[in-house]
């Protein structure tokens, strides 16, 4: 019989398994803001919550639901009228509370306990409760510590006992001048705050010392405790003995003995989680050292720490199986103590499984489950919207099972928020779940008609992301037909995702997904394109290069040609920058003139935008071989010798071990190993290459092909290149087995009206597997129930006759020999064949004709009467004529095929010509045939802007003019009225000046163009007019003077571009230069003159100043310019004289600006060089140069009123440059 237990239980676990998968609900905006949902508490306070009391206090309250939940509060257990208080307020769309205060007022009025109601109409959330505390820093109480006596050696504890706040302070020890005290083995804190001496010195009373608290906003000091250390016995300077701590006194030794904890044993409680602090501090002389281990086992592993110099040992983490005794041991050379501390672990309740949000539909079941452990064991108490369940109003299928409620039949309205409290004597845990009951038509999440590229042979995974309630079925199908995608290589997912186990080409295709419930459907698509693999099918190999020369590393690359192809270098891991050195191309890598820093690994990378390969090589660069090298070094690197004497064994049904013995590498080492096998049964003579192996290896495993007659050899590979061939191997046949490939490119399609042709490709040689291979193919129906006919074939194609026309039928292959069937195939819909559509497309017509497009209207066929698959409405048309007078057409018949299933089609026809009378028709098309023509339409395309030129060109250019030359449009659309040009001078790549415009009549094709500014380029551009406006342009950059070119004209004259010289810019930048030589010659010329100096070819230049002067000014010159035999200057008392004084006329007359004395003599004008003491009695030697200073005569005033020193003076200092 069962006990009363045993039928509860048995209840229990029945009502459970009746539950159902609770709805996940998706994070996607559209549904959260559609959906209604109850409170959620995002955010709060802790639950020990301590404030500055300078601050305004926050207590925070956060919560998320539809609707916006509304917040109130409850202070000690009360409802808080927070409308009442003018110092209390709540932020808005928030519950977070905000308490200001003035001064003078008392935060600590607001202590106690908080907490936080979240409601709208489908439930309440509470927060957990929050206990609010002001932080204080009470006062040390006022107190004069006596001075402490103790005799040398003694122990000493010295308190601290800081005032109690909130949070607890940090002790620390100082004196009364700020200096920390030193701690060591033998002077050390506590965990409670005192200071512990092990024993005392006479040195300790050299210092107070003074406990500070550390409060959170504040520090509090003690006053100081003063030490009186008594010794034993005095010292003398003979015995005193500065480096020993006594100072060489004998002090008494001490056996260890505990200041803290006393005794022999004690015990301590910590909850779980926490940290557990042990302490033992001894005293004893010479000081005892300290330390621990767990009676029973290790300290706790990777947690436990010891501090303060082994005093005090810290567990971080506890945890249950950390409880036990502890036992610290003091020991020092007179002998050792022990302490045991009993520890006990206790634990404020934790979630075993945490009670989260239940989301079911209507008629649906569920369950709240909140299990928590603690020590002792917490008790579990319910809630619902706040109220304890119990005592709320009972609710149709809702029961309480110990820790978990039961749902049954959920309803609409049953939505509340449940709230799981467990609690035991060292705290509490409250946690919120709700129970929504939603309904909600399916939809899909994805993004529509997505497009999924994906490589041959792959796994695939379509996506399907979908929502609903109650949870809709999901079902996949494949181009729109056929029944639902799973099974075979393809599985669907709770989720949604289809995947596909294997992809291969005839995967490619539209697969839609429907998700299906008793509120609706919704479904969405997925286009899957199966693309080619990107390989690399000829890799970079191993090579070496002499230093200087080039080295060329192969990549040759084979990817989908519809997908984009990028490949890129790399050398070491990082990225090549390309030069002239790395010049990349198509397939390869050139390396030109090798240096030692190009040694290194180059890999080639290609990728596409779903797949990518890559292959390395290594490049070795060796030294230049000397001019009389020796017999080793003279030997460049060679191509190693063929691998030798190749063994098989350990053969297997579709493996074999090679091994063989690799030949010489003649310096350069072997790095791959090529296996070939030849099969002497399909291709016999035919070697492929099998695999490759490091060049390290001699021994490998053979993965082989079932019934294949295998002969192997093996190439060895260097950095110069491969060896020969090895010679073959023994034979080695595998034994057959039943073929393991699909066949792939399986379709069904009707070659005539009726029959159907199912092909497939051949298995390949080496996927026989086995002789007498034959194909089983199956095919029926897919819209009837019939079984399966079948038949077996040699060939790669069957046809099956007498079919209706265009059925769809089911159709799957499989292969098989003489060992066995292979896998089937995935089930493929195909098509009987096609016949000609016998209907017409009715009522063809335009609207809105324009110059280049027209909008189509017609009525379609019954698509019934198509025959076969619907391909689309092909339409005819054709331009019979242009309506510009005189201009022939092209009449040849064009096709434009639109695709449309409505009831009322329409299509835009584009790119017609502008003015032209056309004709059109329209036919139905399936994949095969046409069928009959509809009726015929005519209409006129309006006038349009003409096409551009046939050609503009420059025919020939003059000093400031262009001969431009166009021939008219090659369709003209429309009526020309006349030709524009534009022309701007341009700078560069910018605009310069406005826009200039001429027009032209339409009969008008040459123009000579006069330009403004021979110097400038120009942009031409021109265009044909119609009354519509401007067509197309054709444009012409012109520069008039770049270099001389030559340009020939239909005479076949030649013209030369003239060029001014004037205008070029190395022109001007010349004489810009010679106009500065020769104003540094003119300097240098009168600074030599005036200093006296004699320098060579100073005749020709002062000829050739005096020559420029004159002409510049028209005047005469003195005669400055005349020679010696000798061709120097004679300088005597300030002037110049000419031995022959052969100076004409012209050449005394004065300088304009002298003035003329009353005798006749010339006065030296204002400017003379006399006053910068150039002239007078100054001295001079054999060359003319001044000998010693410079003499002045001057008036007193003027000399008085020129005191600046020569270093200073203007003229000396171009005198010192010079």
């Amino acid at each position: 019989m069962w006990g009363q237990g045993g039928v509860s239980a048995l209840v229990v676990s029945l009502l459970l398994s009746t539950c159902t998968v609770a709805i996940e609900v998706p994070q996607d905006p559209k549904i959260l803001q559609e959906m209604m949902q109850p409170p959620t508490i995002v955010k709060q306070s802790v639950k020990n919550y301590i404030v500055d009391p300078r601050d305004n206090i926050l207590i925070e309250c956060e919560a998320k639901g539809n609707p916006q939940p509304d917040f109130s509060w409850r202070r000690n257990g009360k409802f808080f009228n927070i409308g009442k208080d003018p110092r209390v307020s709540m932020r808005k769309r928030s519950g977070t509370l905000e308490i200001s205060f003035r001064s003078g007022e008392r935060p600590e009025d607001y202590e106690g306990e908080y907490q936080c109601f979240a409601n709208n109409n489908l439930g309440v959330a509470l927060s957990h409760k929050i206990q609010l505390h002001v932080s204080k820093a009470p006062l040390w109480p006022k107190e004069q510590p006596k001075p402490v006596s103790v005799t040398e050696g003694s122990p000493l504890v010295l308190p601290c006992n800081p005032p109690p706040g909130l949070p607890p302070p940090t002790t620390f020890w100082m004196s009364s001048t700020m200096t920390s005290i030193e701690q060591d083995q033998r002077v050390s804190m506590g965990l409670s705050g005192d200071l512990y001496f092990s024993h005392v010195l006479s040195r300790d009373a050299q210092t107070d010392y003074s406990c500070n608290a550390r409060f959170l906003f504040t520090i509090q000091q003690k006053n100081p405790f003063t030490l009186r250390v008594h010794t034993t016995e005095g010292y003398n300077e003979t015995s005193y003995n500065i480096s020993a701590p006594s100072g060489g006194r004998a002090i008494p030794e001490s056996t260890p003995s505990f200041l803290s904890p006393l005794g022999t044993e004690s015990s301590k409680t910590v909850l779980r989680d926490q940290q557990l602090l042990l302490e033992c501090i001894a005293a004893g002389r010479p000081t005892p050292t300290i330390s621990w281990f767990k009676k029973g086992g290790e300290l706790p592993e990777n947690k436990a720490t010891l501090e303060n110099f082994n005093k005090t040992l810290r567990v971080s983490g506890v945890s249950e199986e950390d409880a036990g005794e502890y036992v610290c041991m003091a020991t020092n050379r007179l002998g050792s103590i022990r302490h045991a501390i009993s520890v006990q672990v206790k634990a404020a309740p934790y979630w075993l499984d945490k009670p989260t949000n239940l989301v079911l539909a209507p008629d649906e079941n569920g369950r709240l489950v909140c299990r928590a452990n603690g020590n002792p064991k917490p008790t579990i108490q319910w809630l619902v919207n706040g109220l304890p369940l119990n005592s709320s109003l009972p609710s149709h299928g809702r029961q309480l099972l110990g820790d978990t409620i039961l749902f049954r039949s959920v309803q609409m309205g049953s939505s509340a928020v449940y709230q799981c409290n467990a609690s035991n004597q060292h705290g509490y845990l409250l946690a919120n779940a709700f129970l929504n009951v939603l309904d909600m038509p399916p939809r899909m999440l994805g993004p529509k008609n997505q497009v999924i590229k994906v490589i041959v042979n792959n796994r695939t995974f379509l996506d399907c992301p979908f929502f609903g309630s109650p949870l809709p079925e999901l079902r996949w199908f494949k181009n729109g037909q056929g029944s639902g995608l799973d099974g075979g290589h393809y599985r669907v997912y709770i989720n949604g995702t289809l995947e596909i186990k294997r992809t291969r080409a005839e995967d490619e295709g539209t697969y839609t997904c429907v998700a299906n419930s008793i509120l609706g459907t919704a479904e969405n698509q997925v286009q899957l394109q199966v693309k080619e693999p990107t390989r690399i099918v000829r890799a970079p190999e191993h090579q070496s290069a002499v230093r200087g020369s080039t080295v060329r590393l192969d990549c040759k690359v084979k990817a989908d040609p519809s997908l984009a192809l990028s490949v890129s270098w790399s050398k070491d891991d990082a990225p090549l920058h390309l030069g002239w050195r790395f010049r990349k191309d198509e397939d390869s890598l050139t390396i030109s003139d090798v240096q030692e820093g190009d040694e290194g690994t180059y890999t080639c990378t290609a990728w596409t935008s779903i797949d990518r390969d890559e292959a390395s090589g290594r490049v070795t660069v060796l030294e230049q071989a000397s001019l009389h090298p020796s017999v080793s070094s003279a030997l460049p690197p060679e191509r190693p010798d063929a691998p030798t004497d190749l063994e098989l064994s350990d053969p297997a049904a579709r493996s074999v071990r090679l091994t063989w013995i690799p030949g010489n590498d003649h310096r350069s080492p072997i790095t791959e190993f090529l296996v070939q096998f030849e099969e002497d049964q399909w291709e016999p003579g035919v070697w492929r290459d099998l695999s490759s192996y490091p060049g390290d290896h001699n021994s490998v495993i053979l993965q082989l092909s079932p019934f294949i007659n295998y002969h192997f050899r093996v190439i060895a590979i260097n950095g110069v290149g491969r060896s020969e061939p090895s010679l073959p191997s023994l034979p080695y046949k595998t034994s057959g087995a039943a073929p393991d490939v699909i066949p792939r490119g399986l379709r069904g399609w009707g070659s005539s009206k009726d029959n159907m042709e199912i092909s497939w490709e051949p298995l390949s040689d080496l996927e026989r597997n086995g002789p007498d291979l034959h194909y089983s193919v199956w095919w029926r129906r897919s819209d009837s129930s019939d079984d399966w006919t079948n038949v077996t074939t040699e060939a790669s194609r069957y046809v099956v006759t007498n079919t209706p026309t265009y059925i769809p039928y089911d159709v799957k292959v499989q292969a098989l020999n003489r060992f066995g069937h292979g896998p089937e195939s995935n089930v493929v819909v195909g098509y009987s064949g096609e016949d000609v559509p016998d209907s017409p497309p009715t009522n063809l017509r335009v609207s809105k004709v324009d110059s280049t497009r027209v909008h189509l209207h017609w009525t379609p066929v019954d698509m019934s009467s198509v025959h076969g698959h619907f391909k689309e409405y092909k339409l005819y048309f054709w331009r019979e004529s242009s309506l510009v007078p005189g201009l022939a057409v092209s009449q040849e018949k064009l096709t434009k095929g639109f695709y449309s299933t409505a009831a009322e089609p329409s299509a835009v026809l584009l790119d017609l010509v502008p003015f032209s009378h056309y004709h059109m028709y329209m036919v139905v098309a399936n994949s095969r045939y046409e069928g009959p023509p509809s009726n015929t339409v005519r209409f006129s395309t309006k006038e349009g802007v003409p096409d551009a030129p046939q050609y503009f060109r420059v025919k020939r250019k003059g000093l400031d003019t262009l001969l431009l030359e166009w021939d008219k449009p090659e369709e003209p659309n429309g009526i020309l009225i006349g030709y524009q040009l534009k022309y701007q001078a341009v700078n560069g790549s910018s605009r310069g000046g406005r826009p200039l415009l001429e027009t032209f009549l339409p009969n008008v094709t040459d123009f000579t163009l006069r330009l403004p500014e021979r110097a400038a380029r120009y942009k031409l551009y021109l265009s044909a007019r119609t009354q519509v406006g401007s067509g197309e342009v054709l444009a012409e950059d012109v520069a008039l003077f770049t270099n001389e070119d030559e340009f020939t004209d239909d005479t076949g004259l030649a013209y030369m571009d003239q060029v001014d010289i004037a205008t070029q810019g190395w022109f001007i930048g010349l004489m810009c230069a010679m106009a500065l030589l020769i104003l540094i010659l003119l300097i240098v010329c009168f600074i030599k003159r005036s200093r006296g100096g004699k320098y060579p070819g100073g005749g020709w230049i002062a000829a050739f100043t005096k020559r420029m002067v004159r002409d510049k000014k028209d005047l005469p010159l003195d005669p400055v310019d005349q020679k010696d035999q000798d061709g120097s200057f004679d300088y005597q008392n300030g002037h110049i004289r000419n031995e022959n004084d052969n100076s004409s006329d012209e050449d005394n007359k004065p300088l304009q600006g002298s003035q003329t004395s009353l005798d006749g003599n010339v006065k030296e004008s204002d400017d003379s060089l006399v006053d910068y003491n150039e002239g007078g009695d100054g001295q001079f030697n054999e060359d003319g140069s001044f000998i010693g200073q410079y003499t002045v005569r001057k008036d007193k005033d003027e000399t008085e009123g020129n005191e600046s020193s020569e270093a200073t003076s203007p003229v000396n200092a171009i005198y010192s440059l010079a």
